[in-house]
């Protein structure tokens, strides 16, 4: 077949959906020619994709030698997103799914027990620098979702499918709270003085010097590095963690993530 007789189709164009079509067109996991994607409505980054040769919402026809469908709606609404689609995918299309919460098994059920994938991305898939969470019963399945997702993330392969949850509560949430604790941060600097766009700029850079860190490096060994015994930075982590107030905050952020995933799982 020729290039794009067997597509990869991205259904839903949304944040992460820009995220992963962004990741695709940098890193060239996806060539362009081989990408159809399905969005309600117009997205700049579909519009990038289909100058470079991608298709975007053709009619239902080019579905039918789909060898992957991304699955990136939201949890809420997805079953009358994807339903449509079942009569149109070839049999043999393997299902990746970066919901959070819906099942594979409900998944399946809905596209006629397709091979399903899922996998839990940050939307730094954009920039090529994500992290992803991958769970397949199939083992078919999962090398797909790994040709789609390693080029843009590191991959983490997880063993049980209910720890996808788990991942989106602390990976896939993840940087909205490292973004919440800069706010804080920088809050926190304006108040002693700082005006707020140098607070805004010093807290940001804090966050990306932070992130630049060798991951080799173990998380303590990376904390000492910055803390020297009697200094300012451990006088601040003593207070930040007083009590367990900042391991606390976090376990208690995760626990709702956690929950709010599995009540969506039940959905």
């Amino acid at each position: 077949m020729a290039a794009g007789d067997r597509p990869v189709v991205l259904v839903g164009c949304g944040r992460l959906g820009s995220a992963i079509v962004e990741g695709w067109l940098l890193t060239g996991a996806v060539d362009p020619a081989e990408l159809i994607i399905l969005t309600p409505s117009e997205k700049p980054v579909a519009e990038q994709a289909r100058a470079k040769g991608a298709r975007v919402n053709p009619p239902s026809e080019a579905l039918t030698n789909a060898r992957a469908v991304v699955l990136s709606v939201k949890p809420a609404y997805w079953k009358g997103a994807v339903e449509p689609l079942a009569s149109a995918l070839p049999e043999d299309a393997t299902l990746v799914s970066v919901m959070a919460g819906v099942r594979a098994a409900a998944i399946g059920e809905a596209l006629t027990s397709r091979p399903v994938a899922r996998v839990m991305p940050t939307t730094a898939v954009a920039s090529g620098n994500g992290i992803a969470a991958v769970w397949s019963a199939d083992d078919d399945a999962r090398a797909v979702a790994h040709a789609l997702f390693q080029p843009l993330a590191q991959v983490v392969d997880l063993a049980v499918e209910d720890l996808m949850d788990v991942a989106t509560a602390v990976a896939g949430s993840g940087p909205a709270y490292v973004h919440a604790f800069a706010k804080s941060l920088a809050a926190a600097g304006e108040a002693a003085g700082l005006d707020s766009a140098s607070a805004l700029t010093l807290a940001r850079g804090a966050v990306r010097s932070a992130a630049s860190a060798e991951p080799s490096d173990s998380l303590d060994a990376l904390i000492a590095r910055v803390a020297s015994p009697g200094g300012t930075t451990e006088a601040g982590l003593k207070a930040l963690n007083g009590g367990a107030a900042l391991d606390d905050a976090v376990a208690a952020a995760v626990g709702a993530a956690l929950k709010r995933a599995r009540e969506l799982s039940k959905d």
